[in-house]
């Protein structure tokens, strides 16, 4: 495309578009389904569950639990950022638990 006035596409309005281009790719990553980080939050909690978590911390398994179910609620919901970051919380609680179970916690 030429510019009528200066007669080749000016490179600052390139730069805009590779800007904004950028933009859109990073918003799209941001905005998808957190397929990865609720795969993540499942096998942490399936770890911690047969590492005994159940028995030694069962009230940040069941705190990781009650976040994965409403990670999965947002998700069908389409609401996918907060999806993630209840899927994120869910996760630490249930490595919590985790560690507690590995290190032999006194149950709560």
């Amino acid at each position: 495309m030429r510019d009528p006035d200066h007669g080749t596409f000016p490179r600052a309005r390139l730069r805009r578009l590779a800007a904004l281009a950028a933009l859109a790719v990073l918003a799209a990553g941001c905005a998808g389904a957190p397929v990865q980080t609720m795969s993540d939050t499942r096998q942490t909690i399936s770890a911690a569950e047969q590492a005994g978590a159940g028995q030694v911390a069962p009230d940040a398994l069941a705190s990781a639990r009650q976040g994965l179910k409403r990670a999965e609620d947002l998700l069908g919901a389409h609401e996918y950022r907060a999806a993630r970051r209840a899927a994120e919380a869910a996760r630490q609680s249930a490595a919590e638990a985790l560690a507690a179970a590995r290190a032999g916690g006194v149950p709560n």
